[in-house]
């Protein structure tokens, strides 16, 4: 029963995986426990996730790219961390902004419920208020799952991080054995003479139980599998099985740690430790398209510029996916090459006339505009495939304001507040907002398309509901203009343009909104499947 004081339930939920990891950050925790879910969803179970991140800010709207990676849309307009998206494309499912837990978003609650009296004068503290908090939103994020798994940010010994392992131990403590189950992701560096090194990975175990968590399941990234004595020796010191010491070495691709980790036997290990094996189905009759995917034979390779002023993969990490994805739909190897945007008059515009096809994301702020521009207009004017992105989208329109209307000095207002042609706007409703967090128009909006256009053709629909994420739109009161040079808005809602492209072009598409938020494995995003068929000739 909910408990006066903090509405927390230990009642609810069904079974739970904890992913943590140690030695140092960014060892692939997040790949590691999608991978689990991957392979748990193909025996036939429902799977969650639950991404715990120990930071102050309330979500990851405002972060810089080059601290944590791109900023991840969910369908609610929740802004996350891009673990979550991981977790959307290899179950392919479609999370809400319950599923991430950040500090500020706990601490906050928790400061809101003390000042409106609701703990009727006790002295609130981070045990039992904060702790049973983090509990409540995993359990209530786990709701009607047969497997959440939690991924537990940063490495234990973060400060930062302590609340949340503490809430974990007593989590422990109320569950049954069969219910819930440890893991633990550490690093097997190789010395200099070759060897793979267990001692981190013993220091790292040594820490958790510190804290009094015994991990169940470790997990050793390494360049190569763990080699027979290193996993027994792994086991030995760690207090742990050696049949619970799995690999997860380096693969060409993330898709296929799945593939990696189910022939080291993590999946039939976790089912069997959650008493879940007599209720996967049979080996025979499980899914097995994953597989068959990231294993097909390809027919050949494109390259494609992605234009932008990141300098990091993981700050367009979804665009990659996309792209991926479209690749394996169309069967062909995709090559991304870097093109900086701010550089893009000097070393790199031989990436651009190198390409395929070209793609400019979305962003923020003036830094790197003229070379976006530039670089629409070069693939407007040398038939190269195109595909813009939000701020993209925006490029090209101001592009095509320039360069075709003949509106000099054309631009949006977040870059020349004074231009005296404001073809981008801010969005209305958006005059009065102060507060930069969570203050956008976010997550999932539908749009409508015009009969007969390319994006009727792409979406094979009238409709199609994407995730946004911007502030400025097309002003309206350039619409007829621009249409009547040539541009085609094939996609609205309301007087809000979502869709733009050109008919005498190979290729020519924008969307404002983000459709790489929702490309998955299997599923591909159509602006992204129709940008790569351009570039393989389409049905000439």
């Amino acid at each position: 029963m909910p408990t006066e004081l903090t509405e927390y339930d230990p009642s609810m939920g069904r079974k739970f995986i904890f992913v943590t990891g140690g030695v140092m950050s960014g060892l692939g925790k997040g790949i590691t426990a999608a991978s689990t879910g991957r392979l748990l969803a193909n025996a036939g179970f429902d799977v969650t996730a639950v991404k715990i991140d120990p930071y102050l800010n309330v979500d990851a709207g405002t972060m810089n790219p080059y601290q944590h990676g791109e900023v991840y849309v969910l369908k609610d307009g929740g802004e996350v961390d891009l673990d979550l998206g991981n977790y959307e494309r290899f179950l392919d499912i479609d999370m809400t902004f319950d599923h991430n837990i950040t500090t500020g978003k706990t601490y906050q609650h928790v400061i809101e419920k003390e000042r409106a009296g609701d703990y009727l004068g006790k002295t609130v503290q981070i045990i039992p208020h904060i702790t049973d908090d983090i509990k409540r939103r995993i359990r209530e994020a786990a709701e009607g799952s047969d497997v959440c798994i939690i991924e537990v940010g940063g490495t234990v010994g973060d400060i930062e991080g302590m609340p949340y392992l503490e809430a974990l131990r007593q989590f422990a403590h109320e569950e049954d054995d069969g219910d819930i189950l440890f893991t633990h992701v550490t690093l097997v560096p190789y010395s200099q003479n070759g060897e793979q090194k267990t001692k981190p990975t013993q220091h790292s175990v040594k820490e958790l139980r510190s804290i009094g968590l015994q991990p169940d399941i470790l997990v050793g990234r390494a360049d190569d599998e763990l080699e027979p004595h290193t996993k027994e020796k792994i086991a030995l010191f760690c207090d742990v099985p050696t049949d619970a010491v799995f690999s997860n070495p380096d693969v060409p691709d993330v898709y296929q740690v799945p593939l990696v980790v189910e022939d080291e036997g993590l999946d039939q290990y976790v089912m069997e430790r959650l008493d879940l094996a007599e209720e996967a189905l049979p080996e025979s009759a499980r899914e097995n398209e994953w597989r068959e995917l990231v294993t097909q034979e390809t027919t050949g390779e494109v390259d494609i510029a992605l234009v932008g002023k990141y300098d990091l993969e993981d700050a367009y990490l979804s665009v990659h996916e996309a792209l991926k994805h479209a690749g394996l739909d169309q069967g062909v190897d995709v090559n991304v090459l870097w093109v900086d945007a701010e550089e893009m008059t000097d070393d790199h515009r031989d990436r651009l006339e190198r390409a395929d096809g070209l793609v400019v994301p979305g962003g923020f702020g003036a830094r790197g505009t003229d070379g976006k521009i530039e670089a629409v207009r070069y693939a407007r004017e040398h038939d190269v495939p195109f595909l813009g992105l939000c701020l993209g989208f925006q490029m090209a329109v101001i592009e095509f304001a320039r360069n075709v209307c003949g509106l000099d000095r054309a631009d949006s207002t977040e870059f020349e507040a004074e231009t005296p042609h404001p073809v981008i706007a801010i969005l209305p409703e958006q005059y009065e907002v102060e507060d930069m967090g969570g203050t956008m128009r976010l997550g999932a909006h539908e749009t409508q398309i015009q009969e007969g256009t390319l994006a009727a053709d792409l979406y094979g629909s009238d409709s199609c509901t994407e995730r946004h994420r911007h502030r400025y739109e097309v002003n309206p009161e350039y619409i007829d203009e621009l249409e009547s040079a040539g541009i085609t808005f094939s996609g609205r809602a309301g007087n809000r343009m979502e869709i733009l492209e050109l008919d005498d072009h190979p290729y020519f598409v924008g969307t404002q909104f983000h459709p790489e938020f929702r490309s998955r494995p299997g599923r591909a995003s159509p602006p992204f499947v129709g940008l790569l068929d351009a570039v393989l000739g389409g049905d000439d």
